[in-house]
This record gives C-alpha cells, structure tokens and sequence, in this order.
C-alpha cells in the first residue's frame, strides 16, 4: 500500500518534534533541564495551555476560531475570585467562574450562528469587550485567592503525589479524546468542519453544533483561568492575555487542520508540552521573551505550511 507522505508527517510532526527538541535540550541544558523538579514544573505550566488546547481543537474541527478565550481566562478567574473572597465557598466561586466563561460562549455561537457572521469577527469583538469587563470588574486590582479547599481543588494541592492541576489535565485530555473518537457529538463536529451541507443533509444539527463549540471553549478557559488562579494564589485581569498565540500554535502544531474536518486531541496536548519544553529551554539557555516569541511565530508558521 502506497504511504501518503505528507498527511503522514502533518499528523506525526508533534512526535518528532516533540522528541527532538526534549534531545536537544537534554543534551544541551542537562544539568538543568532535565532535574525532575524542572520536568514537572515544565508539565504544570502546560496545563492550562492543554486543557484550553484540547477545546480548541473542537473549534477549528468544527470550521470556527475563537479569540476571545484569553479574555475568558482572566474574566473567570476574577469572578472566582471575588466571589470565593466574598461569600467563602469554593463551589460557588467555580461555578461563578465557570458560569461566567459559559456565558460568553454562548454570546459566541448564538451571535455566529444567528447572525451568519465570521466567528473570527464576532470573538475578536467580544475579545475586546471582556477584557474591558475583566479590567472593571475590580478596577485593575488583583484579586488574592488564599482559601484552602480552592487551592487544593484547582490546581494548588496534590492528591498522593499526583498535583491537581495535572489531574486536570488528565481528565479533560481523556474526556475530550473519548467524545472527539468515541462518541456521535465528535463525528458531527468533524463533520461540519469538512462539510456542513453534506453534514445538513445527513441530519447533523450544524447550528446546535456550532454553538456548542463556542460554549465548550469558553468554558474550559474558564476552568483554566481557575486552575491558573489557584497556582499563582490571585487573579489579575492580565491572565490568559499571552494565552491566545500558545493555544493556537500548540492545536496547529499538533495537526488540528485550520479549514475544520480533523482534529488530534492527543495531537494538541503533545503541543502544548512540546511549546512549554521550548520555552522552559530558552530560558535556561538565556533568551529573553521578545526572542522566545520569534521562535514560537516561527513553529506557528511551519505548522501552518505543513497544514495547507
């Protein structure tokens, strides 16, 4: 049987990647790199890229983009915040929190959906005015998050030797691949993101769809931005503004296609890694963050080759 080379390499770039630069940097930065505390610092901080990662590959699969989770993740994690400081009960503050990102997913879909306009045009708006609110919401101030049980939950304890924010991940990556390849709902997504009046007419619900990628994307940004506020013990309207750029590079490198119809969860969360890997390297080996973003624009862009 005859190897189609190039779809081959698209979905297996990740792996190798991933291989050569862990080699690399191991060989390279040894002594520092590869110390277990550094390993798994390097996991922890891949976390919420990863689990974002993973409902970001619902989105482009379904045909859609999304660039307001990053605003998500801040919105979030200061409502959490703020009601957690306010009433002390760490389920509310989550649900809050949660609650808020699923609200603007569901402004998202609806307005994309109903409206026919470009989802790339409708988030980029609702990017800017969630931020805003993010900003209002306490003026600017940061928000610290100290109460014990949040912090065990979301992502500041561990369970055994297990950290939490790693069961997280865990979770969502096995959750995601199991509707994605095990269930109708990721046949459908898959289907209008390849084709949605062949989808239409074989009895998918394309606006039901849509709407639900939306919601799903807000809303594990929204847990994100949780996790993130429980690992750094505050929230900041700054959280998850450097997100966007991580999230996008790591579901393309790891061969989710930018036009919808395939997506590679395992694929998105091997990215994610794999850009945490870069970067922790980078730092170790003395480059500032202006060049460790030229070295992330550039794997975007290969990916983006590869992908066409």
């Amino acid at each position: 049987m005859k190897i189609q080379w190039l779809p081959f390499l698209q979905r297996k770039v990740v792996y190798v990647g991933f291989i050569a630069v862990f080699v690399y940097f191991g060989v390279t930065q040894g002594q520092y790199f590869l110390q277990p505390s550094n390993l798994l610092n390097i996991l922890v901080q891949a976390a919420p890229i990863a689990i974002m990662a993973v409902a970001f590959t619902f989105v482009l699969s379904s045909g859609q983009i999304d660039l307001s989770f990053g605003s998500v993740v801040a919105l979030s994690a200061l409502t959490g915040a703020v009601v957690l400081q306010e009433t002390g009960f760490w389920w509310l503050a989550a649900l809050a929190g949660i609650g808020s990102g699923a609200v603007v997913g569901l402004i998202n879909g609806s307005i994309t959906v109903l409206f026919r306009l470009p989802s790339f045009l409708v988030t980029l708006a609702t990017m800017g005015i969630v931020g805003g609110v993010a900003r209002v919401l306490t003026d600017l101030k940061s928000v610290p998050v100290t109460q014990s049980s949040f912090l065990a939950i979301f992502g500041g304890g561990n369970i055994g030797p297990f950290s939490t924010i790693l069961i997280w991940l865990v979770a969502v990556t096995l959750i995601g691949w199991h509707v994605m390849r095990q269930r109708r709902y990721g046949a459908h997504v898959l289907a209008v993101g390849d084709n949605p009046v062949a989808a239409a007419a074989s009895g998918v619900n394309i606006l039901r769809t849509r709407i639900s990628v939306f919601l799903m994307m807000s809303s594990t940004a929204a847990l994100a931005g949780l996790l993130i506020a429980g690992r750094l013990q505050g929230a900041r309207y700054t959280l998850g503004e450097n997100d966007l750029l991580t999230v996008i590079a790591a579901v393309i490198v790891g061969g989710t296609s930018l036009f919808g119809g395939a997506g590679s969860i395992f694929g998105s969360v091997v990215g994610a890694i794999l850009l945490s890997i870069i970067n922790n390297g980078l730092i170790i080996a003395g480059l500032d963050v202006s060049q460790q973003m030229i070295v992330k624009g550039v794997i975007i862009l290969l990916a983006v080759v590869l992908s066409l």
